[in-house]
């Protein structure tokens, strides 16, 4: 993988390894977009060390969860597609 790439990480099944390995990711100087799908992010997820270093990493999440929408964007079918198809490497976690 050379520097530079776009990484789309997709938290499907572990939110928290999701998040840590997005902003594991920008060490390398990949631009990195962090998609939590499948459920809801609870306040513990969100206030973990792992919250902390997608802050420091300059990461803002988005999800495909409806009852999401105005804590984090909100990506519909088409944005989420876009997504992907933008991508240069998709992570599924």
């Amino acid at each position: 993988m050379s520097e530079g790439r776009t990484v789309l990480v997709l938290a499907r099944r572990d939110h928290l390894e999701a998040m840590r390995v997005a902003a594991g990711l920008t060490i390398f100087g990949h631009r990195v977009r962090l998609v939590f799908m499948d459920r809801p992010v609870t306040g513990e997820i969100a206030t973990s060390e792992q919250a902390e270093l997608l802050e420091l990493a300059g990461i803002e999440p988005e999800s495909t969860v409806a009852s999401m929408a105005g804590v984090v964007p909100l990506l519909d079918r088409a944005a989420l597609a876009a997504a992907i198809d933008g991508a240069d490497l998709v992570v599924n976690l």
